[in-house]
């Protein structure tokens, strides 16, 4: 997981940075370990109220410097819903390190030494990775959810479309086939009809043949007792 280090100082200055960090949790004493962080309930799961914070305590002391721009914010890294930060005291030299979960402070450790402040930041930066898996793979299921769901609902309107398509296929083919059974059936009645039409020019030939042959045997028949006469 790559791990998205940022000044909250630049561009929105330290007053904007920690007006949005509610300093509602009480500090816990540096030496807690990472599994009893982790035991905390997530944003995801619940939203438990914040816990009063005492006045005399080192998340009251850094969040009123803060808010007066007396510290100096160093490092800032976010790890889903987790993070930390890594603020300096000019003044009096001296380090804080804050371990929050959204905008609520979990834990703040306070001391003068450089390398310190460093190894406890670079734990606590460890611990919001760990802290924030659960919150990360809710994420990431949530958009394979979505994703799987806009999936489901672009097959099922293709369904639809195919299906539709399909009863379209079904009456057009019950058409075509009512209208090749009519075609065939007025073929069958053209057909017989000419049949019965030839039939009958058949007949009407014969009879013509018929009385042409009579005619000319008439007017052979004539033509030769005409020409008997004409000879007496």
């Amino acid at each position: 997981m790559n791990v998205n280090v940022r000044n909250a100082v630049r561009g929105l200055g330290l007053g904007m940075f920690i007006a949005g960090l509610s300093v509602n949790v009480l500090a816990q004493p540096s030496s807690a370990s990472p599994a009893a962080a982790a035991a905390s309930p997530t944003p995801a799961v619940a939203a438990p109220q914040p816990a009063a914070v005492s006045a005399n305590s080192t998340i009251s002391e850094l969040q009123q410097l803060m808010q007066s721009q007396g510290v100096s914010e160093m490092r800032t890294t976010y790890n889903g819903n987790y993070g930390s930060s890594l603020l300096f005291k000019p003044e009096s030299r001296t380090y804080y390190v804050a371990l929050f979960q959204q905008k609520n402070f979990w834990r703040v450790v306070k001391t003068t030494s450089d390398a310190q402040a460093e190894q406890i930041y670079k734990s606590f930066v460890g611990q919001t990775e760990k802290l924030a898996e659960v919150d990360i793979r809710r994420i990431k299921l949530e958009a394979e959810k979505s994703y799987t769901e806009q999936l489901i609902a672009a097959q099922e309107t293709r369904l639809n479309a195919l299906q539709n398509d399909l009863v379209v296929q079904q009456q057009q083919e019950q058409n075509v086939s009512v209208q090749q059974d009519q075609a065939r059936q007025q073929a069958q009645l053209l057909s017989n009809k000419q049949q019965a039409a030839r039939n009958e020019l058949r007949g009407l030939q014969t009879r013509i043949r018929t009385l042409e042959a009579q005619q000319t045997m008439l007017d052979n028949s004539n033509f030769g007792d005409a020409k008997a006469t004409s000879k007496k």
